[in-house]
């Protein structure tokens, strides 16, 4: 179950890779959690001073959150993702800059294999919901020091009409690769209140839930942003 994903993963990071040869970019002047960028809140929601912290994104895809914690403001950042070929990306992108770390791997396996400490974990549209959040998120509570942050975004399970999923189990979704052809992926689909007895159950108190729109996806909620905090 663990690597069923990959492929799909891989087939969108290739078509990214082939489409041009990744260059060094400017860091993004602020983080993005949602699908429409400017949207949404910034690094604030991790804690209110990072400098020097230690941060964890779980599915960093080419690095442009990690490269913002890093520069600017001042944090310890690791990304983990899935695909290769996205962290050679990211490396290609951001690899000239200090304080970050890349690493190819699965997010639950790199949890089981560090024993290190976080100030704060995070994903955007990365591990968390593709994942068994039963496996997942105890591994990151294990990870996270007492008091501090763990935010995600995952797609919202309103968007586009859709009824969020009724049970624990997770569902067919699809991956839009970007010659807009798609290919099915199993996604934990859940609204807030599901979310928050996961959270629960895995030692973490819920502190926010927030919806999303992008109007250029029509009417319904895009993005479901959702922090908590580890006692």
């Amino acid at each position: 179950m663990l690597t069923a994903q990959a492929s799909p993963w891989y087939a969108h990071a290739l078509q990214r890779t082939a489409a041009g040869q990744a260059e060094p970019l400017n860091v993004p002047a602020r983080m993005e959690w949602t699908t429409r960028p400017g949207s949404g809140p910034d690094a604030e929601i991790l804690g209110p001073d990072l400098r020097r912290k230690r941060i964890l994104e779980l599915g960093c895809g080419p690095g442009h959150n990690v490269a913002c914690l890093a520069t600017r403001h001042g944090a310890q950042v690791t990304g983990v993702d899935l695909v290769g070929l996205q962290v050679r990306r990211a490396r290609s992108h951001y690899g000239q800059l200090s304080n970050l770390t890349f690493i190819a791997g699965h997010a639950l396996h790199y949890l089981q294999a560090s024993d290190e400490q976080f100030d704060a974990i995070y994903s955007v549209f990365g591990a968390v919901g593709l994942v068994d959040p039963g496996l997942l998120l105890p591994s990151i509570t294990h990870h996270l020091k007492p008091g501090r942050t763990f935010a995600f975004s995952v797609p919202h399970p309103q968007r586009n009409g859709r009824r969020p999923s009724s049970d624990d189990r997770p569902r067919r979704d699809y991956v839009t690769l970007p010659d807009r052809s798609r290919l099915p992926i199993a996604r934990w689909d859940f609204d807030a209140k599901r979310w928050e007895i996961h959270l629960e159950r895995a030692g973490f108190w819920l502190t926010s839930a927030e919806a999303f729109r992008d109007t250029r996806h029509g009417r319904w909620p895009t993005t479901l942003l959702i922090t908590a905090r580890k006692p």
